[in-house]
């Protein structure tokens, strides 16, 4: 298995420079396979939303159809999968962040009665509370 950052990832979705994301994606296409699949962490993962959606300006379908992808791929695996398929369902669905979501899906998960939270949105899902 070989771990994939955060830019290795964007450039396969996104063109703006494209030398690396021709680097990015030939790397993924040679290198990660069924046998030996691209991890992506949650920590990549959220990065990785947050950069589409705040400095590429991606909206949240098309966002969310990039996480769907990598949950579809059969050579790239993300941590917690089901964590973050539940996630992404939260975050097509309502109007949540991605990496809110994917923190309260995790705890949940982990055995976290509640997440505690300032956020006022995240605060409104389901397994959160707000800390006031």
């Amino acid at each position: 298995m070989i771990g994939l950052d955060t830019n290795v990832i964007l450039r396969c979705f996104v063109d703006d420079d494209p030398g690396q994301a021709g680097a990015a994606r030939r790397f993924v296409a040679d290198r990660c396979t069924e046998e030996s699949p691209g991890f992506v962490d949650r920590v990549a993962l959220c990065e990785l939303v947050w950069v589409l959606s705040s400095g590429h300006r991606f909206d949240r379908r098309t966002t969310a159809d990039v996480v769907a992808r990598l949950l579809a791929s059969r050579d790239i695996v993300l941590e917690d999968s089901e964590a973050v398929r539940a996630a992404l369902h939260t975050f097509v669905t309502r109007n949540i962040d991605f990496a809110d979501a994917l923190i309260g899906e995790v705890n949940r998960r982990r055995g976290c009665d509640v997440t505690a939270t300032f956020d006022r949105k995240a605060a409104k899902l389901d397994g959160f509370i707000r800390v006031s």
